[in-house]
């Protein structure tokens, strides 16, 4: 089932942690279907200074302000595609970065994109991501409410919060409200989540 516009339409930082677990799937040209789960985000929410709406609408960024549960993708450092889902209300501008992605479905097609990575690096960080889904700019704006649009999000099972850790998100800008934030959600191992609370 796909996810509903009820699930996106609520607070960045709740849908930010809400995606982990749930399977994120686009339609390749050839029909092929790729999918895996989603296992790192970050949530970008209203008046953060880190957030591309920060500083209001813009052609750049006015995906954002779209309403709930449509994608936002913007390009950087003149290579990597970074895709978002729109979340909050109409107009506030608010979204939530998929960082990374556990492959599980069409992992031959995105080794093909990227045949230099292990199947396990395919999708780890938001560039990969993108390159392995074969996700661009013709994305930007679509809706994740069907399939129709050739991506969504499906439901599955909720990730545990002892196989969660939450950082500050990486790599922003902003000022020291924004770097300081724990707004970054990502699945860790058993493991890794007793060596983590060890270290806190």
């Amino acid at each position: 089932m796909n996810l509903p516009y009820e699930f996106y339409a609520r607070d960045t930082r709740l849908v930010a942690r809400a995606l982990l677990g749930q399977r994120l799937v686009c339609h390749a040209t050839d029909g092929t279907r790729l999918a895996g789960t989603i296992s790192e985000t970050e949530a970008y929410c209203p008046n953060d200074s880190a957030s591309h709406a920060y500083r209001g609408k813009t052609m750049r960024n006015s995906a954002m302000f779209l309403s709930a549960g449509h994608v936002y993708v913007y390009f950087i450092y003149g290579m990597h595609f970074c895709l978002n889902v729109v979340t909050d209300a109409e107009n506030v501008g608010a979204a939530v970065l998929i960082r990374a992605v556990l492959p599980q479905e069409g992992i031959e097609m995105m080794q093909a994109r990227q045949p230099k990575l292990k199947p396990a690096a395919l999708c780890n960080g938001p560039g990969r991501l993108c390159k392995a889904f074969g996700i661009d700019r013709s994305y930007n704006t679509r809706s994740l409410l069907g399939p129709a649009n050739g991506i969504w999000i499906e439901q599955a099972d909720a990730i545990p919060d002892e196989q969660v850790r939450c950082t500050p998100r990486i790599g922003i800008s902003g000022d020291d409200t924004a770097k300081n934030a724990a707004w970054r959600w990502l699945i860790v191992t058993p493991r890794q989540a007793n060596d983590y609370q060890k270290a806190i």
